[in-house]
C-alpha cells in the first residue's frame, strides 16, 4: 500500500474540482487562524461547533472522496478515542457534592435533586470481586470534548488548506500579511524561502516513512520472540534509521541549490492574476461571509 497516493495528508491535490481551490489563499489563512486560534480560552459548545462545521465542510466541499475519507475516518477515530481516555482519567472525582465541603458555605443554593456527574455507576460485587462507585463528572466531560475536538479540528483543517492550496500561493499570502515587517529589516524572503522547502518537504518524510513500513513488512520480524525489551530497540533503530535518511534528503536538497551558485528568490512572482470569474468571487464572497459570522460568533457565545 503507498502511503503517499492512500493517505495524502499535507499535499495538494491537483485535478479536483472542489469550491476550495478558487478560494483566495488569504482568506484561507484568516479562516483556517479562525480553527486554530478561537478554540483557545473556548467552551465546549464552540469547540463542536468548529467541529461539525468542519465536517460539514468537508462533504460539501466537492474533494474527491478517496482523498480524504481514509485520513478523515482515522483521525475521527483517534479524537474519539483521545477523548474516551481523558473522560476516564478525569472521572471519579469530587464534585461540590463531596462531605468534605458544604455547598452552602460559599452562598451557592443548589437543587437537591440536581446532579453534577453525567452518569454514576454504584458500588457493585459480583462474586468474590468487588467494583467501587464511578461517576462521569461534568467537568471531565467537557475535558473529554475540549481535548478530541481540539485534535480534529486542527489536524483537519490544516490538512484541507493544503489540500486545496498550492504551497507557492500559501507562502504569497504570508507574505502579504507580514510585508510590514521589511521596513523592520526582517529577511522575509529568507524565511518564506524556508518555509516553502519545508511544506514541498512533506511528500518525501511520506515517501521515507513507507520505505521503512516496506523494509519492516520484508523481513517479517516475529516481535513476541524478540520479547519487550528487543522490541523497543527495533523501533528506536528504525525511528533513527528515517531520521537519518531524512536528514541525507536535506543535505542532498542543500548541495543542490548551492551548486547553482548564486539563488535569487522573491514572492513577487507568486502574485495572483487580477483576472477572477464570476465563481471566484462568490467563493470568496461567502468565504468573507464566514469569517465575519464566525468572529461574531465567536464573540458572542465562544467564552468557557
Amino acid at each position: 500500500m503507498s502511503i503517499i497516493t492512500k493517505f495524502p495528508i499535507g499535499q495538494y491535490v491537483d485535478g479536483n474540482k472542489s469550491w476550495l481551490r478558487i478560494i483566495d489563499s488569504r482568506l484561507k489563512l484568516l479562516i483556517l487562524a479562525i480553527f486554530l486560534i478561537s478554540p483557545i480560552w473556548a467552551g465546549p459548545f464552540w469547540r463542536l461547533s468548529l467541529m461539525i462545521s468542519l465536517i460539514f465542510i468537508t462533504f460539501v466541499s466537492a474533494l474527491p472522496r478517496r482523498i480524504w475519507w481514509r485520513s478523515f475516518i482515522l483521525l475521527f477515530a483517534l479524537s474519539l478515542l483521545v477523548g474516551f481516555l481523558s473522560i476516564m482519567a478525569t472521572s471519579n472525582i469530587s464534585t461540590l457534592e463531596s462531605p468534605f465541603r458544604d455547598p452552602n458555605e460559599l452562598k451557592v443554593f443548589l437543587d437537591n435533586r440536581s446532579s453534577w456527574n453525567i452518569f454514576e455507576i454504584p458500588s457493585y460485587q459480583f462474586g468474590f470481586f468487588h467494583f467501587g462507585p464511578f461517576n462521569v463528572s461534568r467537568k471531565a466531560f467537557e475535558i473529554g470534548i475540549k481535548t478530541s475536538t481540539l485534535i480534529f479540528t486542527v489536524v483537519h483543517s490544516v490538512n484541507l488548506v493544503l489540500l486545496t492550496t498550492l504551497k507557492e500561493d500559501m507562502v504569497w499570502a504570508l507574505s502579504w500579511f507580514l510585508n510590514p515587517l521589511r521596513k523592520l529589516g526582517i529577511p522575509l524572503d529568507r524565511l518564506l524561502f524556508q518555509l516553502l522547502l519545508a511544506l514541498r518537504f512533506i511528500p518525501l518524510v511520506q515517501e521515507e516513512l513507507q520505505n521503512i513500513l516496506k523494509s519492516i513488512s520484508v523481513r517479517s520480524i516475529n516481535y513476541r520472540k524478540l520479547g519487550l525489551k528487543k522490541s523497543f530497540k527495533v523501533l528506536l533503530g528504525l525511528i533513527e534509521r528515517l531520521f537519518i535518511n531524512i536528514l541525507l534528503r536535506v543535505e542532498q536538497g542543500a548541495e543542490s541549490l548551492l551548486s547553482k551558485g548564486s539563488l535569487e528568490f522573491t514572492i513577487r512572482r507568486f502574485k495572483y492574476s487580477d483576472k477572477q470569474d464570476k465563481n471566484t468571487v462568490l467563493a470568496n464572497l461567502f468565504s468573507l461571509i464566514f469569517l465575519c459570522l464566525a468572529i461574531f460568533l465567536r464573540k458572542q457565545y465562544g467564552s468557557i
